[in-house]
């Protein structure tokens, strides 16, 4: 293993410690900070009744669990992000001029994908857009993108598009090929001809367990294997290693459990405000039962 490598390595923990330290700060302060506002994230869980007759425990982890879902996939995208400039450079917007008959183009590639008329889907079905333009009704997009990355060593240009477990609908599946394409489009007409463009979808890991296929259809309608990025391979790209999955997650794991250890240390307190709901919901159920 070389110095760079190692120096890699190293600044690869050490974004994932200060990411997961920041997330574990922020986490705890926000849900303590809320503790008696009966709008909190967590407090605004104690309504559902269904769940409530199931007690305390089951609400808070419930409650804890969901709340813990949605704001760790920021922490997990902006985390990518810094280890991306590791390698990369990191642009997160496409702006440039489009085509009328591109954008014509581009939704009756879509549309054969959606009935299917064109499967699987492959990078070729595309390259049509590498071709510029000479019609002069051009319009000028701008599009927000999770990851618009260009290797620091080779140049190559990569568009990514991360859903954290990337469980998406029909709907969704196309509208992410299609801002993806219409990124594609955007490049192709603004840089050398020759420039090495390739989109992805990602995510950041494998729902149906590390190692296993990969079975989101509804995605797969619309991208290729080839333009696949799931779990192990999203980290091993964004670190440009072959170890990148295992760097990260062995240093997640030490750093939830140095900065995480405490998340439970307010769950008394909340216990203590769901108990008397919880006890009245009890009695008022008997009370209904007796009459």
């Amino acid at each position: 293993m070389t110095q760079n490598t190692l120096d890699k390595k190293e600044a690869i923990i050490s974004i994932v410690h200060a990411s997961v330290e920041s997330f574990a700060v922020g986490f705890q302060g926000r849900h303590e900070g809320e503790l008696e506002n009966p709008e909190g994230t967590l407090n605004m869980k104690i309504h559902n009744v269904f769940i409530t007759v199931l007690g305390p425990e089951i609400q808070y982890y419930t409650a804890l669990v969901r709340s813990l879902d949605s704001s760790l996939g920021n922490m997990l995208e902006k985390m990518a992000i810094n280890i991306a400039r590791l390698t990369y450079e990191v642009k997160q917007n496409v702006e440039g001029p489009l085509s009328l008959k591109q954008t014509q183009d581009m939704a009756e590639l879509l549309e054969k994908y959606k009935r299917r008329e064109i499967t699987p889907p492959t990078a070729e079905d595309y390259q049509f857009l590498r071709v510029k333009p000479t019609e002069q009704s051009l319009v000028t997009k701008r599009h927000d993108s999770d990851y618009y990355l260009i290797d620091k060593e080779t140049g190559e240009n990569f568009l990514i598009e991360l859903k954290i477990g990337g469980d998406l609908d029909n709907k969704k599946s196309r509208s992410e090929k299609e801002a993806l394409l219409e990124q594609f489009a955007i490049l192709s007409n603004t840089l050398p001809q020759n420039t090495k463009i390739k989109l992805f979808f990602a995510t950041a890991y494998n729902r149906f367990g590390e190692g296993k296929p990969w079975k989101q259809e509804r995605v797969r309608q619309f991208f290729s294997d080839d333009e696949l990025l799931i779990g192990k391979d999203f980290w091993d790209f964004v670190c440009k290693s072959d170890q990148g999955y295992n760097i990260v997650l062995e240093a997640y794991k030490e750093s939830f459990t140095k900065y995480f250890g405490d998340v439970n240390s307010y769950k008394i307190s909340w216990n203590n405000i769901l108990m008397p709901l919880s006890d009245n919901y009890k009695i008022s159920n008997m009370e209904m039962a007796f009459q």
